[in-house]
């Protein structure tokens, strides 16, 4: 619309270039709209948005205990391949209690 030789000083361009742009902002706007049903039917379908998870639940369950076993968060960011800030969202997410169950069970097992 900027690319329009629309003379502004006079009413008749003033009223063009503001229709114009109305126009713009309308065709925005339904474009906003249908994105915004397009998602809304995706999430009734069971679609998933955003990035995926790097660490099943069970690895997150064993990133906890070896962080309260003294591990340093260095180590963690390199055996799992993840950034620092990941490793401290993992450590700060809680555990399904099922899951922190077996893995117990299996630490126990290593020890005897």
């Amino acid at each position: 619309m900027l690319d329009q030789n629309i003379d502004t000083s006079d009413a008749s361009g003033r009223l063009l270039f503001h229709m114009l742009s109305a126009i713009s902002q309308f065709e925005t706007e339904l474009c906003s709209e249908r994105q915004i049903d397009g998602i809304a039917k995706a999430k009734e379908r069971g679609g998933r948005f955003g990035q995926q998870k790097r660490l099943t639940e069970q690895q997150v369950a064993e990133l906890q205990a070896r962080r309260q076993e003294g591990e340093l968060i260095k180590e963690l960011m390199a055996g799992y391949g993840i950034s620092k800030a990941t490793v401290y969202c993992y450590l700060n997410q809680k555990v399904d209690s099922a899951t922190q169950l077996l893995l117990n069970i299996h630490l126990l097992s290593l020890f005897f």
